[in-house]
């Protein structure tokens, strides 16, 4: 059977750490602030900046969201942003996604100011990423890559697949891994023999949005399985992995839920942080 890393357990400790760093900040009187923006009436979006909002009052970090009628024009969004990026109270600045289809979601990413950027999908976050440089890190990716350290699973040299390849994960993601000496396969819908590709994983990452798409038989013996698959159906949320069949012939497997969701909210707390004292350097 395999362990499960307990992501809920990590993140956590990680925002433990991030309140005592947010106590000491503000002793020095650099008061850390996070603003949501959340267009339209998407009831799973509610409930990811209903957990943001949480974390923050647990970590310390002041929180403020505007919440934006479905029919918002991509002017009125963009003057919103334009607001956020020149308030010096604001140090993160959030746009929840998505967003309605009228909107585009890559010119509204691009006019955040970088340095406020703690989602880290600016372009110049993510070409410095692609560059190894410092940056803003995508937050999911990042508590990928937290929770593999964390349990002292080997990044340096593992083979890993990761299947999905969007902007907000897949990619970033690859990026992060290759940065760590990781060799990548990246797997997607046009993919070839799927199958043939995740049997060779030391790592597995699911990232595809397909309810218990990773089956048993798709797996090495003792690999590390990463699910950040969230899907909801009747009997609840459910990941990308079909869990009970996989757990048996792994070494590491994440839940749904419990696994990767609150390390991307953890890591957003982090990047926040970063951003405040980044800009009073």
């Amino acid at each position: 059977m395999a362990e499960i890393i307990d992501g809920k357990l990590l993140a956590k400790k990680i925002r433990q750490e991030v309140k005592e760093e947010v106590d000491k900040i503000k002793k020095e009187g650099i008061f850390p602030k996070l603003a949501v923006i959340m267009v339209g009436e998407n009831s799973a979006s509610k409930v990811y900046v209903r957990n943001k909002s949480k974390a923050c009052n647990e970590t310390g970090i002041e929180y403020e969201e505007f919440l934006l009628k479905e029919e918002t024009s991509m002017e009125e969004l963009l003057k919103l942003i334009q607001e956020l990026n020149d308030r010096k109270d604001i140090h993160g600045i959030l746009l929840q996604s998505p967003i309605p289809k009228h909107l585009d979601i890559n010119e509204a990413f691009a006019s955040i100011n970088p340095n406020k950027d703690v989602d880290g999908f600016h372009p110049i976050n993510a070409g410095k990423l692609s560059l190894n440089q410092d940056c803003f890190v995508s937050c999911t990716p990042y508590g990928v890559v937290k929770m593999l350290e964390a349990y002292n699973i080997p990044i340096e040299g593992a083979n890993v697949v990761i299947i999905g390849r969007s902007n907000i994960v897949g990619k970033p993601l690859a990026q992060c891994l290759l940065n760590k000496n990781a060799t990548i396969t990246i797997c997607h819908s046009k993919t070839k023999d799927i199958k043939e590709i995740t049997k060779k994983a030391d790592i597995l990452i699911a990232a595809l949005g397909k309810p218990r798409f990773v089956t048993e038989d798709m797996v090495k013996q003792g690999a590390t399985v990463i699910d950040i698959g969230i899907n909801r159906l009747e009997e609840g949320l459910v990941g990308d992995v079909d869990f009970e069949n996989v757990e048996k012939k792994v070494a590491y497997i994440t839940p749904v839920p419990g696994g990767v969701g609150p390390m991307t909210i953890a890591m957003l707390m982090k990047n926040v942080l970063k951003a405040a004292k980044n800009n009073n350097k």
